[in-house]
């Protein structure tokens, strides 16, 4: 069986390319120069287990392809920088009956060049050119350079125009919160909106009237309950247009569903909303101005809880430190990964040239307990503010599960990905699983979810004080 029997690859996709058997480990630099090298020039499709040359399908099983992509991942990860922009997957076929799998890493054209390979101390940049990969010549080393100099998304030139009438929203949002005064091409011009020829920025065109494309989507959720796993979703709604309405969007789609209450005082009431008007307002244009706008086929999320609202932004924080979690949202610094869009809403004065929005959402909640302070955590590809529900009293409990990847398990059930994160970190007994699912401790429970785990080796069994525990297996699961 060939590759083309189970994919379609077109004369193009071919010359963008390559195909292992397996990853050589006794030269490793040689294909990890075909990564860097299609990061460098147009991206490419990268497949192991598949024979080079021939196109033939060799495969692996469940266990040694979640090894090799492992393997695969951690060498990119150790020796090539900055790291590839790539999407890695499993394509499961059969073959005589047996369940088989390769991998395929699709790799992007790096908006940031030169990707450099780092091999025993050297460094090295390598180029993609008519499906060979060699190393770069000096011009093109200098050329890559150039464009890296204006690698921020929203202030490269588009194919698009200016032309006043289509910023009428704009022009409304600056009106409201600049006490009526216009906003005039001038003021427009003065922070780069568009060049000497009237062409918009890319960032400039996101706030355009008629702008409905997938690099302003946000989703916005309501959970039943306290974690994505196994609540029922109530609402879910899927939102792309210009900033300043996707701006004004979440802010409605919070605000029609948190609750409200008060507290009784000698002399009256106290009303209390959920989330604090100007934390919310800040926390929100806090994820449009730092959102990467470079990685398509993602989206703001907003995650309405029983305890919080979390609110995630596509991209870590733009060259600031990478953390887990932090309460201490004021010592937060982080650059601007977007000038001219974060200039738009300077002028539109609802943000600070200061960048003080953490500071605000500090103040909002100065006067709460432990259980309902405000923190953001940070990864390499999102970030996310939490807030907490204010008119919820028992605050928010700190969730210790973690975001796991695993291949599909055979005969799985839809409670698979929970268990597996819940026994990441630790090992749980059945009954701490049991309640955690929302089940009974049944047969069906260990039988059928955690005995199917164990089987496939997801799944460790331990003993915890004479009980029965289990632990996810890390060469099987990992964060």
């Amino acid at each position: 069986m060939k590759l083309d029997e189970i994919i379609q690859i077109s004369e193009i996709e071919n010359m963008n390319m390559e195909t292992k058997a397996r990853l050589d480990r006794t030269n490793i630099e040689g294909w990890l120069k075909t990564v860097a090298g299609f990061s460098n020039a147009e991206g490419g499709s990268f497949f192991i287990g598949v024979e080079d040359g021939t196109s033939k399908l060799i495969g692996f099983d469940r266990k040694a392809a979640d090894k090799e992509r492992n393997f695969f991942n951690n060498q990119i990860n150790e020796h090539i920088f900055p790291r590839p922009t790539m999407r890695i997957s499993f394509i499961r076929y059969e073959n005589k009956g047996t369940e088989l799998f390769i991998i395929r890493a699709d790799i992007s054209e790096s908006p940031v060049k030169p990707i450099v390979l780092k091999f025993n101390n050297v460094p090295s940049i390598y180029m993609r050119r008519d499906g060979f990969t060699n190393g770069a010549t000096y011009e093109e080393i200098i050329q890559m350079s150039i464009k890296s100099q204006k690698t921020q998304f929203d202030i490269l030139e588009s194919d698009e125009d200016y032309s006043r009438d289509n910023f009428k929203t704009l022009q409304e949002f600056y009106k409201n919160h600049n006490d009526g005064k216009e906003l005039t091409d001038k003021a427009l011009a003065s922070i780069g909106f568009f060049n000497n020829s009237k062409k918009l920025k890319n960032g400039a065109v996101l706030f355009m009237d008629n702008y409905a494309d997938k690099k302003t989507e946000v989703l916005c959720s309501v959970f039943s309950g306290f974690n994505k796993g196994s609540e029922r979703i109530v609402t879910v709604n899927r939102y792309d247009s210009n900033l300043i309405d996707s701006i004004s969007y979440m802010i409605e789609f919070v605000k029609q569903r948190m609750n409200h209450s008060f507290i009784k005082l000698s002399d009256g009431r106290q009303n209390i909303d959920s989330y604090p008007e100007r934390a919310l307002f800040e926390g929100i244009i806090n994820a449009v101005a730092h959102r990467d706008y470079f990685l398509d086929g993602t989206q703001i999320q907003l995650d309405m809880f029983k305890d919080r609202l979390e609110i995630s932004s596509p991209g870590s924080f733009y060259q600031g430190d990478k953390f887990g979690k932090t309460y201490d949202l004021s010592n937060i610094i982080s650059k601007r990964r977007n000038e001219l869009i974060c200039d738009i809403l300077v002028k539109c004065n609802v943000m600070e040239a200061a960048g003080t929005g953490f500071d605000k959402i500090t103040q909002e909640y100065a006067n709460v307990d432990e259980k309902h302070k405000p923190y953001i955590y940070s990864t390499s590809d999102h970030f996310t503010l939490v807030l907490p529900d204010l008119t919820y009293a028992e605050g928010v409990t700190v969730d210790e599960t973690v975001h796991v990847e695993f291949m599909p398990v055979s005969n799985g059930t839809e409670h698979d990905e929970k268990v597996l994160a819940f026994c990441y970190k630790h090992a749980r007994k059945v009954s701490e699983i049991a309640e955690h699912l929302g089940l009974s401790d049944s047969s069906y429970l260990r039988d059928v979810i955690l005995g199917n785990l164990e089987k496939q080796n997801y799944l460790e069994r331990v003993k915890i004080n004479r009980a029965t525990g289990y632990k996810s297996n890390p060469e099987m699961v990992r964060e």
